[in-house]
């Protein structure tokens, strides 16, 4: 199975029930629909009306096996090697499909921080790039990668409290 829409219902958490989400929380946001997006090449080829932050999403696990979301801007080099110290974990490594499924509710390429409404017990840590911590609008997929959703980055800081998870910011 890919991370499209197609495949929406064998998700724990649908994009639709996402959205009804954020209208509860009245988190506000704008919605995009495009061919599905892997990368962040892919993202850049389809991005008419679209100002403000993108990101890329890593799903991290130490030696220990916590689990980590690592939310940085699109650009941003990640030095993987000393990305561990600024964290505070082990040495950290590329969590797989299956683990990504089972904690976080998405298949790779729909891995963003909206993923989080999957993990009522904060099982995995969050960590942005000090770059989002800002209120330009941020872009992440809502659970699928044929749609992308664009929310302020307080909004996007409300959601975090609600579902329960605190922010690391790292200066990386």
């Amino acid at each position: 199975m890919d991370a499209t829409s197609k495949f929406k219902d064998t998700l724990p958490t649908t994009p639709e029930t996402l959205l009804m989400l954020l209208d509860r929380l009245h988190i506000a946001y704008v919605m995009h629909r495009h061919p599905p997006l892997r990368t962040v090449e892919d993202s850049k080829a389809h991005r008419d009306n679209m100002p403000g932050l993108h990101i890329k999403n890593l799903y991290l696990r130490d030696r220990k096996k916590q689990n980590f979301l690592l939310v940085v801007q699109e650009d941003r080099q990640i030095d993987m090697k000393s990305l561990n110290q600024k964290i505070g974990c082990e040495r950290l490594s590329f969590g797989s499909a299956e683990r990504l499924f089972e904690m976080l509710g998405v298949r790779p390429g729909a891995v963003s921080p909206l993923t989080l409404v999957n993990d009522p017990n904060q099982k995995v840590h969050l960590a942005l790039d000090i770059a989002l911590q800002t209120n330009e609008t941020i872009y992440a997929h809502p659970l699928v990668n044929d749609m992308t959703l664009g929310i302020e980055g307080s909004h996007l800081q409300q959601f975090f409290a609600y579902t329960g998870h605190k922010v690391q910011w790292l200066d990386l």
